[in-house]
């Protein structure tokens, strides 16, 4: 189980249960590294900045707005989303290569250009295909949090 500490937005009870709202900022880790200034993720990260995730849960444990929580979620669901991020488009890659070498390639006796026109192609469509598939994945990881500990009170 992966965990990460998030900060509670929101508190709604129904019953016994709490309906809790919780945002956590992505963190990278430029910030300690020792490249960070000749890097091009640290240059990026700090042009753009931090992302805000947000998560839903529900618990019988009482907490208040304001509160870092500790929370947990697989690392299956994760590793799901990852593959289809990173793979699918690479997947294309090589089978649109495939197709324009073996297809495109003796049929209009072009070179290499219809081959890597049609990698391109069928990688665009792999990035096309992972963000449809990667949604999913990451809503159902979302469904799957569950609060590990509070840590304190909120700070003032």
């Amino acid at each position: 189980m992966m965990t990460a500490l998030a900060t509670v937005t929101g508190v709604h009870r129904h019953g016994q249960q709490y309906d809790v709202d919780l945002s956590c900022e992505q963190q990278t880790s430029c910030s300690s590294c020792s490249s960070q200034k000749s890097c091009g993720t640290g240059v990026v990260t700090k042009a753009i900045g931090n992302k805000t995730l947000s998560w839903h849960l529900r618990t019988e444990k009482s907490v208040k707005v304001g509160q870092v929580v500790e929370i947990g979620f697989p690392e299956s669901s994760l590793i799901k989303s990852a593959m289809a991020v990173y793979l699918l488009p690479l997947f294309g890659l090589m089978i649109g290569a495939l197709i324009g070498h073996v297809a495109f390639a003796p049929l209009t006796g072009g070179g290499e250009g219809v081959i890597i026109l049609t990698s391109a192609l069928f990688a665009a469509g792999g990035m096309f295909v992972a963000k449809r598939v990667s949604r999913p994945l990451e809503d159902a990881s979302k469904q799957q949090v569950t609060l590990i500990r509070v840590l304190g009170e909120p700070i003032q």
